[in-house]
């Protein structure tokens, strides 16, 4: 069995994605992951108004060897307070098998639950093509 190996560098930069749920709120997911292997994860759940029901963003550390992403959540940020996270706590330790990466998106999935999720790279120079 072979495993595909995935450049580091290509998951560099600020990834965006959104799902709806049962209830019709959608949650949509900011990612910031830097070369230095810190990110910033900030997860908003708005209701069907568009109103803002949560907003959470976790700082911690990520890597990527072979085909597995993984992260290690350091600290939280909640209603403009830092707390630092539990680093007892299994929930703040995530690994996920990469299915596809490009320089547009990534997806990837939960080794644990099997959830997938595509992520979308955010570009912030529109270039002329």
């Amino acid at each position: 069995m072979s495993i595909t190996s995935y450049p580091r560098a290509l998951l560099f930069g600020r990834w965006y994605r959104n799902d709806i749920d049962e209830q019709g709120n959608e949650t949509v997911e900011y990612s910031q992951l830097s070369s230095d292997g810190s990110f910033e994860f900030t997860f908003m759940t708005m209701g069907i108004k568009g109103e803002i029901i949560e907003e959470i963003t976790e700082l911690g550390d990520w890597g990527l060897v072979g085909d597995i992403h993984f992260t290690m959540t350091k600290n939280e940020l909640i209603d403009g307070d830092m707390y630092a996270a539990d680093l007892n706590n299994d929930d703040n330790y995530q690994a996920y098998k990469v299915l596809k990466l490009d320089h547009k998106v990534f997806h990837y999935q939960h080794r644990l639950t099997n959830e997938e999720y595509i992520m979308r790279r955010v570009v912030d120079n529109l270039g002329h093509c």
